[in-house]
């Protein structure tokens, strides 16, 4: 049972939030500044669970984070969409005017990048996390400085939303999963969505007649991502989602898949909550 769960971030961040709405208010909290502290605590038995970003509608994957869930053998046991809707805030009585300097999460950043081309003036600094910033903010009474952040930031830690979802797309989206050290066992008919990972001998066609076994044993690909092997220059493995009715046809693919890959590895088997 998952009592206590690691965040990337502070009270106020967007994995704060999904922690909330995932595991309800009665779950301990484990505030980290990097994924990689995250994922330390769960492996380290300090924490029972991660939750981690995978992707965003706008800014697309997030690499680093597949790379951890893959190196340290963690299993995937659910997943949250959540609306991710960014706000410039920063200390009472100031307009953008007076704001020479933005920091925030590199993701964030990347989401509102539209918004900072009319306002060219202000200087965009990478920061380890959203709600972090407007902690800082607060505690060092930072005038000029200003957060991107979620609205719930803004009211714990008492400062002013300059301007509202400043998000290059209005409707953001962010999918975020549960990670555990071990796998999350659930009925075999409850499950209609599995994160594998897969490699492939270096030839033409290899992907394509992959594919193509998935779609003959009625499988929904729906996500596909390629991460570099290190220790072989130009060689990828590849990291795909499907989702499917029937858990029969799903285990039909991986016992082909599992036959035609050099390295197959389950990553995770749960319900899709989207």
């Amino acid at each position: 049972m998952i009592k206590t769960v690691a965040i990337q971030g502070v009270k106020g961040s967007f994995h704060h939030i999904v922690s909330q709405q995932y595991f309800g208010d009665q779950i301990i909290v484990k505030d980290c500044l990097t994924f990689d502290e995250a994922v330390h605590s769960l492996i380290t038995g300090k924490t029972d669970a991660v939750v981690m970003a995978l992707e965003n509608s706008i800014a697309g994957s997030i690499i680093p984070n597949y790379a951890l869930i893959d190196h340290h053998n963690l299993h995937i046991v659910g997943e949250h969409y959540l609306d991710v809707q960014h706000h410039l805030m920063a200390l009472p009585n100031q307009s953008i005017d007076d704001i020479f300097e933005v920091y925030s999460h590199p993701m964030a950043l990347l989401q509102c990048k539209e918004f900072f081309r009319k306002h060219s003036r202000i200087k965009l600094i990478e920061d380890k996390d959203t709600a972090e910033v407007a902690q800082r903010i607060q505690n060092k009474s930072l005038k000029g400085v200003a957060a991107i952040a979620s609205k719930l930031a803004s009211e714990i830690f008492e400062l002013n939303i300059i301007s509202e979802s400043i998000q290059t797309i209005k409707h953001n989206e962010t999918r975020f999963v549960i990670v555990k050290r071990e796998n999350h066992e659930i009925p075999e008919e409850e499950i209609n969505k599995a994160s594998i990972k897969f490699e492939l001998e270096h030839k033409r066609g290899s992907l394509a007649t992959l594919l193509n076994v998935m779609s003959d044993c009625k499988l929904n690909l729906t996500k596909i991502q390629s991460l570099p092997k290190i220790e072989t220059p130009w060689k990828y493995a590849f990291f795909v989602d499907v989702t499917f009715n029937d858990y029969e046809d799903y285990k039909k693919a991986k016992s082909i898949i599992e036959i035609m890959s050099e390295a197959f590895k389950i990553l995770g088997e749960y319900k899709n909550t989207k």
